[in-house]
C-alpha cells in the first residue's frame, strides 16, 4: 500500500491510496469523489490490462471527468424535477441536469468532494465524508463511509455505509467506466443482465414508473450478446436500470447482476450485489478532450458504466424501492466486481 499526493480540490489537498492484491491485481483510489483512478489486473496469457477508465491530473478531474470512478450520492442517478417529500414535508434539491433534475447528488454531489482518508491497508482503503443538514438541499446529517479492498484473485469489493440524524434520502452507487481489453469502444463486449424486467424512461431519461419486460425489446440480455444494437442513428444508447431477478438478498447476501466479457483480452467480470437494480450506461456522449491512462482517448462508448442501486427515481415512485434512510438505521450496500 501506497500514499502519494494528487494535487488539490476546493484548496484540500487530495490524496491517492493504491492497494494490491495476492495476484497481483492493483488499483489506485483517490480521496476526491472517493473514485477509483485506475484498476489492473494479470493477464492468463502474460501481462496485465487495465479495466477502467481514468484520468492522469487533478485539474482534468475536475474539468472533464464524467463521473470516472466516483462514489454516486446522496442520491445516485436521477430525481425528477429535484422534488421529493418524506413524512409529508416537501423539499427542493438542486437540479444539475439541464436545471430540470437533480443528477448523482446535485452539482456538488459525492464525487465532487474531497473525503477523508480512515484506514488503509495493503489490499484496502476506507474513506468516509460527513455532508451536512440542506447540502444540495438533502435534510439531516449524514455520515458516509465506502470501503474499496481486493479479494481473492482479482476483485474489487465495495462496501458503502450510511447513518443520518434525520428523515433522508440514501442511494449510493459506484460509477466506474469498465472496458475489458482496451478497444475504442465497448460494443464488441458480450453483456448479460440477470433481469427480465427493466424501468423505461422518457426523453429527459427519468423513469415513467412502468416495469417493462425486456422480451422482445433491445433491453434483453438474459444471454449473452454484444453490447451492439442497431439504434436509428448508429449503435442502441443503453442509460437504463434493469430490475434484478429474485428477491433482494438477505443483510450480508449477494446476487448475480451482470456478466461481461472481452473475447479479445479473455476477461470476464461479473457483478454481484445487494442492490434491486443495476444501471449501465454505455458511454453513448463520452468525448473526453484529454488523454486518459496511459494516453488512451475516450470517446462514444469508450467503457460501461455498471452501476448497482435502487431504481431511479425512487422518491416519486411509491411502487419503487424505499430509498428513505432514518435515524437509528444503517444504510449497506455490498458489490463485488470479479474479473477472472
Amino acid at each position: 500500500m501506497t500514499v502519494t499526493s494528487f494535487g488539490t480540490a476546493d484548496g484540500q489537498p487530495v490524496h491517492e491510496v493504491t492497494i494490491r492484491s495476492a495476484a497481483g491485481a492493483q488499483a489506485r483510489i483517490l480521496t476526491y469523489g472517493a473514485l477509483v483512478r485506475d484498476f489492473t489486473v494479470k493477464l492468463a496469457k502474460g501481462g496485465e490490462q487495465r479495466v477502467v477508465l481514468g484520468l492522469d491530473r487533478m485539474e482534468d478531474y475536475l474539468a472533464h471527468s464524467p463521473s470516472f470512478g466516483i462514489t454516486a450520492g446522496r442520491y445516485a442517478n436521477r430525481i425528477a424535477h429535484g422534488r421529493f417529500s418524506i413524512d409529508g414535508d416537501h423539499y427542493q434539491l438542486d437540479r444539475n441536469q439541464a436545471g430540470l433534475h437533480t443528477l448523482h447528488g446535485g452539482s456538488k454531489g459525492f464525487g465532487k468532494r474531497v473525503w477523508q482518508l480512515a484506514h488503509a491497508d495493503d489490499n484496502s482503503v476506507t474513506l468516509t465524508l460527513v455532508s451536512p443538514d440542506g447540502d444540495m438541499g438533502f435534510p439531516g446529517t449524514m455520515t458516509v463511509t465506502t470501503r474499496y479492498s481486493l479479494v481473492h484473485t482479482a476483485t474489487l469489493r465495495v462496501e458503502m455505509t450510511a447513518v443520518a440524524d434525520a428523515p433522508t434520502l440514501v442511494n449510493l452507487a459506484h460509477h466506474s467506466y469498465w472496458n475489458l481489453d482496451g478497444s475504442a469502444d465497448v460494443l464488441d463486449h458480450d453483456m448479460q443482465i440477470a433481469a427480465a424486467f427493466y424501468t423505461p424512461v422518457d426523453a429527459d431519461l427519468i423513469t415513467t414508473g412502468e416495469i417493462a419486460p425486456v422480451a422482445g425489446t433491445p433491453f434483453d440480455f438474459r444471454t449473452p450478446r454484444p453490447i451492439r444494437f442497431p439504434g436509428q442513428d448508429g449503435p442502441f444508447p443503453y442509460d437504463h436500470n434493469w430490475v434484478l431477478a429474485g428477491a433482494r438478498p438477505a443483510p450480508g447476501g449477494l446476487r448475480h447482476a451482470l456478466s461481461l466479457r472481452s473475447r479479445k483480452s479473455g476477461l470476464e467480470m461479473e457483478v454481484h450485489t445487494t442492490e434491486p437494480g443495476i444501471q449501465v450506461y454505455t458511454g453513448s456522449k463520452l468525448n473526453v478532450p484529454v488523454a486518459g491512462l496511459g494516453g488512451a482517448r475516450y470517446g462514444a462508448f469508450g467503457g460501461v458504466a455498471i452501476e448497482p442501486q435502487v431504481f431511479p427515481d425512487s422518491p416519486n415512485k411509491p411502487h419503487f424501492p424505499d430509498p428513505v434512510l432514518r435515524p437509528g438505521h444503517v444504510y449497506r450496500q455490498l458489490s463485488e466486481y470479479r474479473l477472472s
